[in-house]
């Protein structure tokens, strides 16, 4: 069995009893379904840093810097680019008086083709630009398929897990109310921290490995007994 066609059901139902006049003996009951879904989405951070005495000269280098960047990102298919987050700040000396100034810009990745996006990588160190983090999260498209998958699964294991129930006390049930709650998965999971000047030298593709999230529905109700 392939492992995207996994299937984790846990029955976790919480049974509890109780009868009015107006109505049968009432059941609340949940139960759970869990469908893998690939981490098909890679997203990337890589920044460029530079320390001087002229701001001026400052931002003039790292500008230029990540608009070459971003060009050379922006060229490659399969691969969205955009600028990130910029920062200037002062650096002291020890009598408390600005000596230097340093300059830091982000430039955002995002690819669904992990071997584009570690080639693009090792290209953006060669230019001096160094990694500053990579991770990954399961895509729109993929989470809402896993998804479905798993409402289908939670539903059939409620309605089992009804029958169950009813057939314990030998009784007829319909389905009074049923609540349907989607348990999110993890967040985006962090591959690679920031890498030093002696790696950066190295340029090599950054390894990407995809891996997979569990994507999980709840069900949630209430059965009548036909009394």
């Amino acid at each position: 069995m392939s492992k995207f066609h996994r299937l984790t059901l846990a029955g976790l139902f919480g049974l509890g009893i109780s009868a009015t006049a107006q109505a049968g003996t009432l059941v609340n009951l949940s139960a759970e379904a869990s469908r893998p879904a690939p981490n098909d989405e890679i997203h990337a951070m890589v920044y460029t840093e530079a320390t001087g005495n002229n701001p001026a000269e400052l931002a003039k280098r790292v500008n230029q810097a990540l608009a070459d960047a971003l060009k050379v990102a922006r060229g490659q298919p399969g691969i969205s680019a955009k600028t990130g987050s910029q920062s200037t700040y002062p650096l002291y000396g020890q009598n408390q008086r600005i000596e230097n100034w340093r300059m830091r810009a982000e430039l955002q990745l995002e690819s669904r083709d992990s071997a584009a996006l570690s080639e693009m990588l090792g290209r953006l160190q060669q230019m001096k630009l160094a990694v500053g983090h990579v991770s990954q999260q399961v895509s729109t498209e993929s989470r809402r398929q896993a998804e479905d998958g798993a409402t289908q699964d939670a539903i059939r294991a409620f309605e089992a897990r009804a029958k169950v129930i009813a057939g314990v006390f030998g009784k007829s049930y319909r389905i009074k109310q049923i609540s349907v709650q989607q348990n999110g998965g993890p967040p985006p999971m962090p591959m690679l921290r920031a890498r030093g000047a002696a790696m950066m030298a190295e340029a090599a593709p950054v390894p990407i490995e995809a891996g997979e999230s569990l994507v999980t529905t709840s069900i949630s109700g209430q059965i009548e007994f036909a009394d």
